[in-house]
């Protein structure tokens, strides 16, 4: 006997389906620390753009960004909800600045469950964001992930400056340096220099996504964004 989609049964089908799968992702993950190795498992839905056709779509969506052309605010956000309450698709992840002027989903013009954003001051490579990453590439199926410095950045010219800090400020300072040491006290050119630093780092130190790397499945860039024009280059 056949389910209708609607039917109190086929829903509850549905939940319980969803439930073992994401009981066997976790047990992937978690047997992968163990042995040091992940297997990646597909997710419940992942994005069916090429690594060049992300990052297309996401430079596209600076794009209308700039001129004012959004396309996501047309899309109906209570519809994008319920479709993503029990799955996601992002096709590109980001690792960018805290800073409150970078907002991601708007400068690339992406609405609900299309990026998987980490956040940092200074957008640097901690081990729990290169998890974060890991996963969303891994399980979520994210085709690329950009690196993205700011204009401005705060947190890159405090380590330019070197002085005392409050707190755990200064606990950035050494994710930082070798973009300080490379660039010197140029915050344009060391906010690049550490966006591609990260993306390196990202992209060679990572057990789980350097192999995608080679394998064509993902890709990884750095960017900068400038503040004044909106704009979002590659470094």
């Amino acid at each position: 006997m056949s389910l209708s989609s609607n039917s109190p049964d086929s829903s509850l089908s549905r939940r319980r389906f969803l439930g073992t799968a994401l009981a066997g992702t976790a047990a992937t993950l978690v047997g992968a620390a163990s042995t040091g190795f992940l297997v990646p498992e597909a997710a419940l839905a992942q994005s069916p753009l090429t690594p060049d056709q992300a990052l297309k779509e996401l430079l596209d969506g600076n794009e209308r960004y700039i001129a004012g052309r959004f396309t996501s605010f047309d899309e109906d956000k209570q519809i994008l909800r319920d479709r993503t309450v029990e799955k996601q698709q992002p096709f590109a992840a980001l690792l960018s600045c805290a800073d409150s002027r970078v907002p991601i989903e708007i400068i690339f013009d992406q609405s609900i469950g299309e990026i998987f954003v980490t956040r940092v001051a200074g957008n640097v490579a901690t081990p729990e964001i290169i998890a974060s990453l890991e996963y969303g590439a891994a399980v979520l199926g994210t085709k690329v992930i950009m690196v993205l410095g700011h204009a401005g950045c705060g947190a890159v010219k405090a380590a330019i400056a070197g002085k005392e800090v409050p707190g755990q400020i200064s606990a950035l300072f050494p994710h930082l340096q070798p973009a300080v040491d490379q660039a010197g006290s140029d915050l344009a050119a060391a906010t690049k220099a550490n966006a591609s630093l990260q993306a390196a780092l990202l992209s060679k130190a990572s057990t789980v996504l350097s192999p995608m790397i080679k394998e064509g499945k993902l890709k990884i860039v750095a960017g900068y964004y400038d503040l004044a024009t909106g704009k979002v280059t590659l470094v």
